[in-house]
């Protein structure tokens, strides 16, 4: 055996070295391309899914994600964890913190990851958890190195790219791949491709996608949903297996049949008794409508909502006369338990799907599993009408902006519908103020105000109607009226007109100092109780088209008395404002010596505007924001 010379141990050394600084080198800050850096709080410098359907009931997931953290607000682009439940099962998870120089500094393997329920305390049962990483960074910037393989025997969900993660997150390579190693048919759908530097490989049995080099975009404000605009891959099979129960998703009517089949049949049944008794809730009404608004309070008064996620994958409604007996339930729980009340009295209605909270709808055009939250369905001669089953004071067939206006999968016996719920648009929500506000002469005032509200309007206050007084003075105080300094709440009454959806309020309160008193002058802003100030912020180079995502309209009429022993001498001109965004008119009249009408409209309308009308529109908010500032002057007799 020959014996290693000195000249042979330095170039192992070397070769050792070389490997070394190269893999150090490789997750170094400063070997990112520096255009990468800019806007960015963090880089994504690889993230690689593998996704293989072996077959209908088994599915493997390869994830490796490199991420370099610039800020602590890229904290949360880290996303270093694995879901988890009854049907799958992490193989393995493990990750490594680089420091900036790209030396490595901790390692954790799966026994260091936190293993905790993946759903928040609100929820009563679930078999739902993750295993996360919890590392507290000491410096910036740093780099983790997440990787992961997790099987699962459920094919409804299957994982799907979406490469440009957000805002401020740059990145430098993404990719994804899909192999399918049966004969089911998969289905894709590419979103917003064209305008990103995205590779595409794919094949009939395989799919391969990579982008690289994106750097990261700044957040615009009043501009679309960035599901609008970034890339997002979606990727179904027209036949899966969800919790061992096989289903099929070649269309919705197909979907909505399995659903209807074997998620909610059987789900329905109620005991004898509590037939009779809501039979007897609704004996002489005829009106199936009348019929279901009983039926529906009824609930509301019976039950409470508490997140319950079990069944097939969670989707499966606990059954209606387990929800009887308890008195509470998840949304599908509720939603069930509400339908299977409206058969017992002979009312048409259908569990529905949905997308909640942040506006998103339904994809029509691709069949899969989706939704976050249900609702009920009753068709009504074309006007459908929709009941939100987990709130206890919501009015019937009002949604609010938690679910309105937005594609839902309707689930029937005869398969599954796509439609579209309710829709409150500018005029619809309308607030109207009207009152009087007595100036004194020391700049005081006293006023009686009177609030009326529909719509989204209505939705944004009909809360307050349980709040103790303490709660609803700091309401009015800081959430109303915070820009009137030293307002005083003396009394309220509120009154919540459930059958016509409005909301009506009686305010009294007094302003100390409100007006600018001098010897001769009187100085006071006009609008006392309905201002704006925000405008929209200044963008140099706006890159995002406007959307207005909630029109509106107010009408203020308002009867001011003026302070003994001053005068109006000069009524100030009429305001008015017309353009594509809305409206604003503001006309004072005047009544007697003593007394003025303050009249106010401004409207506001929805839509999506090229960015090229940003400037106009923000113009426009400008001027209402100064005219409700306006200020008008009175002297002494």
């Amino acid at each position: 055996m020959k014996s290693f010379t000195s000249k042979t141990l330095f170039v192992v050394f070397f070769i050792v070295a070389q490997i070394t600084f190269s893999q150090s080198k490789q997750y170094s800050y400063l070997s990112i391309p520096k255009e990468l850096v800019e806007n960015a709080n963090a880089v994504i410098r690889n993230d690689k899914t593998e996704v293989t359907v072996n077959s209908i009931d088994q599915l493997t997931i390869k994830h490796k994600r490199v991420v370099t953290v610039l800020n602590k607000l890229g904290n949360n682009v880290v996303s270093a964890s694995q879901n988890y439940n009854n049907d799958s099962k992490v193989s393995s998870i493990s990750a490594v913190i680089y420091d900036a120089r790209g030396e490595k500094i901790k390692k954790y393997s799966k026994s260091k990851f936190l293993d905790i329920s993946a759903v928040d305390g609100g929820t009563l049962y679930s078999d739902s958890r993750v295993l996360y990483l919890d590392h507290t960074p000491t410096s910036y910037p740093y780099t983790v190195v997440f990787e992961s393989e997790y099987k699962t025997s459920s094919t409804g969900f299957i994982s799907g790219w979406f490469p440009v993660e957000g805002y401020f997150v740059s990145v430098e390579k993404s990719s994804y791949k899909l192999i399918n190693n049966t004969e089911i048919v998969f289905r894709k759908k590419e979103s917003n491709f064209k305008e990103f530097n995205i590779e595409n490989t794919s094949t009939d049995l395989e799919l391969n996608y990579a982008l690289t080099n994106q750097k990261a975009k700044k957040y615009e404000r009043a501009t679309i949903s960035y599901l609008d605009f970034l890339p997002r891959l979606q990727v179904a099979l027209n036949n899966f297996t969800l919790k061992g129960i096989r289903g099929s998703a070649s269309s919705w009517e197909v979907f909505g049949k399995w659903m209807n089949d074997y998620l909610l049949q059987g789900r329905g049944e109620l005991n004898e008794a509590t037939k009779s008794k809501i039979k007897g809730l609704v004996k002489g009404i005829e009106d199936p409508i009348e019929k279901a608004k009983i039926v529906y309070k009824y609930m509301q008064n019976k039950t409470r909502y508490i997140s319950v996620q079990v069944g097939i994958g969670g989707w499966e409604p606990i059954n209606a006369n387990t929800v009887d007996e308890v008195g509470y339930g998840d949304c599908k729980g509720l939603t069930n338990y509400t339908k299977a009340l409206m058969d017992v009295v002979g009312v048409e209605s259908y569990y529905t799907v949905v997308y909640a909270d942040n506006k998103r709808n339904i994809d029509k055009d691709f069949t899969s599993i989706q939704g976050n939250h249900v609702i009920l369905n009753i068709p009504n001669k074309g006007k459908d009408i929709w009941l939100e089953c987990t709130s206890q004071i919501k009015p019937f067939g009002f949604l609010g902006d938690f679910t309105d206006n937005r594609d839902v999968l309707v689930v029937t016996p005869k398969g599954g519908i796509i439609k579209r719920t309710t829709k409150y648009v500018n005029d619809a929500n309308l607030q109207e103020i009207t009152g009087e506000v007595q100036l004194k002469s020391n700049g005081d005032v006293d006023a009686v105000i009177k609030r009326k509200s529909l719509g989204i309007q209505y939705d944004d206050r009909f809360f307050i109607e349980s709040k103790n007084k303490e709660d609803l003075e700091r309401y009015y105080k800081s959430s109303v009226w915070d820009y009137n300094n030293n307002l005083e709440v003396l009394d309220v009454a509120l009154k919540n007109d459930k059958d016509s959806v409005v909301f009506r309020e009686r305010v009294k309160v007094s302003i100390n100092n409100y007006a600018t008193v001098s010897d001769q002058n009187y100085l006071f802003r006009l609008n006392v109780f309905n201002k704006i100030s925000g405008v929209p912020k200044r963008y140099r180079k706006r890159l995002m088209p406007l959307k207005i995502d909630r029109g509106f309209t107010d009408v203020d009429k308002i009867k001011i008395k003026l302070p003994k022993g001053y005068k109006l001498e000069t009524i100030p001109r009429e305001l008015s404002i017309d353009n594509k965004f809305g409206t604003y008119e503001l006309r004072t009249e005047k009544i007697d010596e003593q007394t003025l009408m303050f009249h106010r409209k401004y409207a506001l309308k929805d839509g999506v505007y090229p960015k090229e009308d940003y400037k106009l529109y923000r113009s426009f908010r400008k001027k209402v924001a100064k005219y409700d500032n306006m200020r008008i002057e009175l002297t002494k007799n």
